[in-house]
């Protein structure tokens, strides 16, 4: 199993999480599966996202999709995020 750590800011986290919770079906569509948030407790606009991917291959394809961008322009996300793939050991 293959995880993806993503930490990024955005104009507003209520905004931004409900784009989020609104993609799980895109997400499943490129082989996502379970998945934690979490927001910064000293900045509530930061948060970091772990979801965990059948492959390595689509977390990355996913990463580099058209429809992910999309969906970061219309959640409001700042700047570029940090992106981690992750193997569980």
């Amino acid at each position: 199993m293959t995880s993806m750590l993503v930490r990024s800011k955005v104009k507003d986290f209520q905004a931004w999480k409900k784009v989020f919770d609104e993609g799980a079906d895109l997400r499943a569509s490129f082989g996502g599966g379970s998945e934690q948030v979490f927001q910064d407790a000293s900045d509530p606009n930061t948060y970091t996202a772990v979801i965990n991917w059948d492959t390595l291959g689509n977390a990355q394809k996913f990463a580099q999709s058209p429809e992910l961008k999309a969906a970061m322009e219309e959640a409001g996300v700042v700047g570029t995020p940090t992106v981690y793939f992750m193997n569980r050991t």
